[in-house]
């Protein structure tokens, strides 16, 4: 049974950092795209970035040049470092397969930016 839990949320003040980690249990890590989504109130759930398993990475306009993501195969676990964050960076950060299987979401992390 695929699982991801998603931990390192928190409150921080714009333009703080925050580094968040995502283990995955019950898949072969090491062969799947993993990506980082987030679900703001009222909104819809969206792609923040992915990682491919040899490193290849994308992120969404919103988060480039701010975000970084990076994978380690040997823990199953992926991370999100997050700079410079804004307000509206604000959501449920949860991880996922890249394209997301539904039967795969955890309950996320909660970030939360102040003005």
């Amino acid at each position: 049974q695929v699982q991801f839990v998603e931990s390192g949320g928190g409150l921080v003040q714009a333009g703080g950092s925050l580094r968040l980690s995502c283990a995955a249990s019950g898949m072969t890590f090491s062969i799947n795209v993993i990506g980082w989504y987030r679900q703001a109130p009222g909104k819809q759930r969206e792609l923040v970035a992915y990682i491919h398993p040899g490193g290849t990475t994308y992120y969404s306009n919103s988060v480039k040049g701010r975000f970084t993501i990076s994978r380690d195969n040997a823990k199953n676990t992926v991370y999100l470092q997050m700079n410079s964050l804004k307000p509206e960076d604000t959501a449920v950060y949860y991880c996922n397969v890249y394209p997301y299987f539904n039967e795969y979401w955890g309950q996320g992390t909660q970030v939360t930016v102040s003005s």
